[in-house]
């Protein structure tokens, strides 16, 4: 990754994040807009607010008139993120998401340079390896985390789901996307979110590493 470049990422995403990867909690608090647009006069979000997409558009999964939608703000280098995304995840696909029931989108919430770093490499991949990579980057956390951006390491994992060093560091420099990641994750501040995993489950924020049993308690009341 070119100075050049790097100096782009940490002046934009990284810069905005000042944050520090322990307890996957991100500096500074969320809070309402002065005119309260976002969010309602007892701090939750607005639904038509909250299921706006942003520049970049979500990623999302499920029929899109799913009864119940789950939104995930997540830092790829949060281990609890990796947690639920390991364990949960997958139970709650095959029985939420792949029936119909639940429409879920991932947001990034980028803690940390290296967390900027992935994040920006994840919205480079084709629609259809987005996933993919979210999903490698998240089960490698070991291999390219670090007090330092390890750009040949992330590099390695975004390989793995066939990117192209060419692509890779154009990606890097891609201003489009970093501009596209800090308005996620500021609007995320404003609908108060501060660490990861935080879900919103039809606009009810829950936070924290969800075992099966505590998201399905979660969402069957919901379903008609």
């Amino acid at each position: 990754m070119g100075e050049l470049s790097r100096r782009s990422l940490v002046a934009g995403l990284l810069a905005a994040s000042g944050a520090a990867l322990a307890g996957c909690r991100a500096g500074g608090a969320g809070g309402k807009l002065a005119d309260g647009a976002l969010v309602d006069h007892e701090g939750a979000p607005v639904p038509a607010q909250l299921l706006k997409e942003g520049p970049l558009g979500d990623k999302a999964l499920g029929r899109p008139d799913a009864p119940v939608t789950i939104i995930e703000y997540a830092s790829l280098t949060c281990p609890f993120c990796r947690k639920f995304h390991t364990t949960t995840y997958p139970r709650l696909k095959a029985a939420y998401i792949n029936t119909g029931k639940v429409r879920y989108v991932i947001r990034e919430f980028p803690i940390g340079r290296s967390a900027a770093a992935a994040a920006v490499v994840t919205r480079c991949a084709p629609d259809d390896r987005y996933l993919a990579l979210f999903d490698g980057f998240l089960v490698n956390q070991r291999k390219w985390t670090g007090q330092k951006v390890r750009p040949d390491a992330i590099y390695r994992i975004a390989a793995s789901k066939v990117m192209s060093r060419q692509t890779f560091d154009s990606c890097m420099a891609n201003q489009k996307i970093i501009d596209g990641l800090m308005w996620v994750k500021q609007r995320g501040r404003q609908f108060g979110v501060s660490g990861t995993p935080t879900f919103f489950i039809n606009g009810k924020k829950v936070r924290g590493a969800l075992t099966f049993d505590e998201i399905k308690a979660l969402i069957d009341p919901q379903i008609t």
